[in-house]
């Protein structure tokens, strides 16, 4: 018994995976980027389909979606996170991310403070916050076109944003993973091909840039939301608003002024992780050498500890990296001045003047240290303009 279309074995596998892939492009481009972020503008007729789309086959609201999103962003990592692994567990969040959301969507005060700014038009009052409507309506459309496997393919229409966007990517994508900038938050990179999961797999990215419609940063990852949004602006039917900071140099600009001030801030994140590269990693190296065998494989350990971020280190990590750099004066010094350095842009309330002062001085001292990293980083901070507008 078939519906009207009669495919084979494979054809069932295929069309579940396409159905899947355009729901995750949904959530990604039009919840995520578009209406939680407002990093991409998309032409009407692009936001219906999504609209539509997401009540068929997830029967999520948006303004819920946005807030609860939003309240994420605004509360990482801490109790009032509506989903955070490093608070609940990461089974809890893994397996049972949507009860997490529908807890937090029944929360009047997080939906009109986080909620601004969403559709509020004739449909979605009447029509998409019906949310158990689209569903039955998917189901009876999955088994007139595939006929009693359409019951199948609609069951994991149904289970797929549940587990692979409130469980992998609020759960495994702040627990495990590789981060290429040290913001605030656990966020991870679960992998940097993002295909699987519409670039939600970029997730540490998104957390440094979290307004940017562009998920990947290094040339070696891949974001599909991203092509996706850049098809539909090929025609005209997509605006990206902002995208990763990137950084420029000045051939032969030796002195710290306001422009290196402004490029600095701009693009803080890619300093420190030049930072880390440059500076931290090239000192590790030298100090391990020197210390033989033992305190080789001790100086590794702690390796990630003199890179992350300061917050997230833990009091055992703490006492570790501590006596570590008590033996290792280099790396005590090096250390030092990331802190200093982070301290900075950390001044919300110093003026320009004050800050140009003190990222001079951080410049000096960093010279006079006689460590020929740090010295050689300074001549590349000195070079750093902003980027064209």
């Amino acid at each position: 018994m078939h519906g009207l279309l009669d495919l084979p074995w494979w054809g069932y596998i295929v069309a579940t995976l396409a159905l899947t892939q355009v729901t995750i492009l949904a959530v990604t481009v039009f919840l995520h980027r578009c209406q939680a972020h407002r990093a991409v503008e998309l032409h009407p007729a692009v936001s219906h389909f999504f609209r539509i789309w997401l009540w068929l086959t997830t029967g999520m609201i948006t303004k819920e979606w946005a807030s609860i999103h939003r309240k994420h962003h605004a509360k990482v990592e801490t109790l009032d996170d509506p989903h955070s692994p490093q608070i609940q567990g990461i089974w809890r969040i893994l397996f049972r991310g949507t009860e997490y959301y529908k807890k937090e969507s029944r929360d009047m005060e997080t939906l009109e403070r986080y909620g601004q700014g969403t559709p509020d038009d004739w449909m979605e009052r009447n029509v998409y916050s019906h949310s158990k409507l689209g569903i039955v309506i998917m189901i009876l459309v999955d088994i007139l076109l595939f006929g009693p496997i359409g019951i199948t393919i609609w069951a994991i229409q149904m289970a797929w944003i549940p587990f692979f966007a409130a469980g992998v990517v609020n759960g495994v994508a702040h627990y495990v993973g590789y981060r290429n900038f040290e913001c605030q938050d656990a966020s991870r990179n679960i992998s940097p091909l993002g295909i699987f999961i519409g670039g939600e797999e970029l997730h540490n990215n998104h957390h440094t840039f979290g307004t940017s419609a562009k998920f990947s940063v290094k040339w070696w990852e891949f974001d599909m939301g991203w092509l996706v949004i850049r098809t539909l602006q090929f025609f005209g039917l997509a605006k990206p608003k902002r995208t990763p900071p990137r950084a420029h140099m000045a051939a032969g600009k030796a002195t710290v002024d306001v422009d290196t001030l402004k490029a600095v801030l701009t693009n803080r994140f890619q300093v420190m992780a030049q930072y880390s590269r440059k500076v931290i990693v090239p000192v590790l190296r030298e100090e391990r050498r020197r210390a033989g065998q033992a305190g080789s494989a001790m100086l590794q350990r702690v390796r990630t500890l003199l890179v992350r971020e300061a917050s997230l280190v833990d009091s055992s990590g703490q006492k570790r990296l501590a006596n570590v750099l008590e033996r290792h004066r280099s790396l005590e010094v090096v250390y030092q001045f990331r802190l200093k350095l982070q301290n900075i842009w950390a001044k919300s309330a110093a003026t320009q003047t004050e800050l140009l002062e003190a990222l001079q001085e951080w410049c000096r001292q960093a010279e006079a240290t006689g460590i020929n990293a740090l010295r050689d980083f300074v001549n590349q901070l000195k070079a750093y303009v902003p980027g064209k507008a």
